[in-house]
Parts: C-alpha cells; structure tokens; sequence
C-alpha cells in the first residue's frame, strides 16, 4: 500500500467511503465469515468507530455453517468478544439449504439439521439466532436467499431509514466477483458509487475495499496489528498460495480442492465430516486431480467432448442429468441468440482458427468487449478457454459435481429464474 504523491492509496479511498457509509446510512452491519476479507472490513469497521467516537452499534452478520474450521470459530468469538461494547451480533444458526459438490446424489445439505443432530460436526453455540427467531425462513429456502431476507427483515426491525449490508468482496478475487461490481445497471447504485447495489427500497449492498488486492489484505493487518484467523498461518506453512487461501463452507465447488488440509490441520473435525455429507472422503482425495476435473483432463480414446459428455451425463441420477441439461440448453440458445461478451483479441483469435462467429457493435453491460454469436464446440486450444462455449467446459463441470455450472459462467435456469422471481416477488410485498 505504497503511497503516490497524486494518487490515493486503497486505505485512504476505503476511508472515503466509509466516511460516506457513516454518514448517510443509520443502520449498517457488516457481512462476516470469519475469512481474510470480510475479517478487514470489520477491523476497517471498528477502527473507525472508534477512531471517531461515534455512538453507535455496528451489527455483525454471521451464518454459522457448522461444519468450519475450530481456528476460524476461534477467530471470530475472539473479534466479537474483544469488540462486544460496540457490536450488535446476529449469529445465524439456521437450517437452510447449502449447495455441495461432494457428490451427484446430494446437491445440497443443511447445517444445524435437528433431524441429525447426532452427527453434527460441532455443539451449536449458545445466544444465537435459530430458525423460530424469523418469520420468513422456510424449509426450502437456500442460504444466499436468506442473506437477501435478512436485510429486509434487520431494516424493518431497526425502523431504519436507510440500511448498509457491508460486504468483503474484491473484484480481484474471481470474474463473478468483478461482475458485481461492474456488471450492475446504473439505476441500481448508490448515488452512482460504483461499489454499491440496491438490493430493497433503501437496502444496499456496499463494497468498501472492492479494489484491494490480496497483498493489500496482509499489508494492513501487520501495520495496523490486526486480529486475523490464524487458520491462514497454517495455510502458509501447508503451501497453499496466498490467492488461494480462503475461508468458505468446505462443500461448495470453490473449496474442494483444499479440503483435504481439513485431514491434515484439524483431524478431529475431518472425522466427523466424512460422516456429515454425502462424498466427503471421495472429494478430499480426488477433488485435486483429474478424476474431479482439475489439472489436465484427457479424452477417453473413441469420444470426442460431445459423446463424452453424454456418456458422464448417463451416469447420473435422472434429476441431476436433467439440471445439466437445462443448463447446456440455457447456455446454447444465449450464444446462438444473444452472445457472449468477448475482446476483440479473443475474437481475433476465433477468426483466425476460421470458426464461424457474428460480432454486434453494442453491449448491454458496461463493457469494451463485444458480443459474439456462435455455436458450440467441441473444444477449442486457446488461453481464453473459459469465455468459449464448448462441450469440454460441460464435462469439466459434471466431473466437478458442479450443479450451478459456475466454471460455465452459464445463464441461470428455468428452475434457478423461479426461485429468484419467487424472491423479488416477495419483496415487493414486504415494501408495498
């Protein structure tokens, strides 16, 4: 976080808008998982609470999702307990549905389940907030749903003006992640800051440090002597690099990878685990290597990508099959009809190899890159492999058990666009 003479550094412009943060919104809590980035927030947070001597209570938002790491539970109790004169906590321990990539027969599990509460990883803690404390949990509702609810319902609650949910996100992290932030309709923002989203009438989402890199993270916790989860210590000395040391629910296709250190660096909660979900033990021994879609996956002699994919898709369950098939489908319709936002070295690229493209002039997002009508291949030998439509892409996502087809980058389904209709729907109600 060097300083230029003419150019403010990330501190200083997270400091702006925290400053705009406090100013303007009554009620503001930060959305906390206990990991490196939402871990800054809050300490940028209670700094500046402090620093100013406002009279306020910050909330804090934590979904307990059971089964983590003892370092990072020990992280946050320590960060709430030492800061509780001036911490307003909502520790959630609800049993809502989470997305697994562990296996094709269980697409999601539900922490605190009462129903299994013989097996549960770990005794849930006492004074939290359980399923009964809100009125508008149901037993199908997914855990990124209940973070839109729980912002309508804190605001109606506090009889707040105007509400903040601040979340840890940086666009360095992922491409979705950057789309966030840059992929919203300007009418959606806060006064026209970039790092804002309305999710509800005078509910927004804000990204204070959205532009900080990982350096950024680690710079700031050593010069400010900041508490951290020291779970990242021992992601270091295990080798894992510092853009892939994360904190997220083991489960989900992001983590799989890394959740074989569970074995290794908390041997006591690895064995309850393997007991907890559906393929556990399977994904930590092969979710690293090509049996799971990761590092180089070669072609079984005979197929091309097209039949090897409708070979793995007559492996699986008849409901997990028909997901990815309403995904592909999705997906092969938007290129042919819409297109695929693309640079004009990519497209060059394609042009080249002489495959058949058609390039619009105009986007709808704000973008440089231009939409690109084509049809699917089978694979395609270039760096921007993830951008391009292809059949190999499916596969790598049926390998990896990964439902959403996140590593696709693919539209949402018919099933996925009721649900999120179903949830606007609702909020219209709670704000009419």
């Amino acid at each position: 976080m060097k300083k230029n003479e003419n150019v403010k550094n990330v501190y200083e412009l997270a400091q702006e808008r925290l400053a705009v943060l406090f100013k303007e919104f009554d009620n503001i809590y930060v959305s906390f998982s206990g990991g490196k980035d939402s871990g800054v927030l809050l300490n940028l947070c209670i700094d500046y609470i402090r620093r100013n001597n406002l009279k306020i209570k910050l909330g804090v938002f934590f979904m307990d999702y059971e089964v983590q790491y003892d370092h990072t539970i020990a992280f946050i109790n320590r960060i709430l307990e030492n800061n509780k004169d001036i911490l307003e906590v909502y520790r959630i321990c609800v049993p809502f549905k989470v997305r697994t990539c562990t296996s094709m027969y269980q697409h999601y599990w539900r922490p605190w389940d009462e129903a299994l509460r013989d097996i549960w990883v770990r005794e849930m803690p006492e004074g939290v907030m359980k399923a009964e404390d809100f009125t508008f949990f149901h037993d199908n509702m997914w855990d990124y749903e209940f973070q839109l609810r729980f912002a309508a319902w804190l605001h109606e609650k506090k009889k707040a003006v105007r509400t903040a949910c601040l979340v840890g996100i940086r666009t360095q992290e992922s491409y979705n992640r950057w789309r966030t932030i840059y992929g919203g309709l300007k009418q959606q923002l806060y006064h026209n800051y970039q790092w804002s989203s309305k999710i509800a009438n005078d509910v927004y989402n804000l990204y204070p440090i959205y532009d900080w890199k990982t350096t950024d993270i680690w710079t700031a916790n050593g010069k400010f002597g900041w508490d951290y989860n020291r779970l990242y210590d021992l992601y270091y000395y295990a080798g894992v690099s510092l853009e892939r040391q994360r904190v997220a629910s083991p489960f989900i296709g992001e983590a799989i990878e890394s959740l074989h250190l569970y074995k290794v660096i908390e041997p006591d909660t690895w064995g309850r685990m393997i007991g907890r979900v559906n393929g556990v033990n399977f994904s930590a021994i092969y979710g690293g290597t090509h049996a799971m879609g990761y590092g180089s996956v070669k072609l079984p002699e005979g197929h091309t990508w097209k039949s090897f994919m409708e070979f793995l898709l007559s492996t699986l369950p008849e409901e997990t099959r028909r997901g990815y098939l309403s995904k592909l489908h999705t997906s092969i319709k938007f290129w042919r009809t819409k297109g695929g936002c693309l640079s004009d070295e990519t497209i060059a690229k394609l042009e080249s190899m002489n495959i058949p493209i058609t390039v619009r002039n105009k986007s709808n997002y704000k973008t440089t890159k231009r939409p690109v009508m084509m049809e699917y291949l089978d694979d395609i030998d270039i760096a921007e492999f993830r951008e391009i439509p292809t059949y190999k892409r499916m596969c790598l996502c049926i390998l990896r058990n990964d439902y959403a087809c996140k590593y696709m980058g693919f539209a949402v389904s018919k099933e996925e666009k009721k649900m999120k209709d179903y949830i606007l729907q609702q909020y219209k109600k709670i704000w009419t």
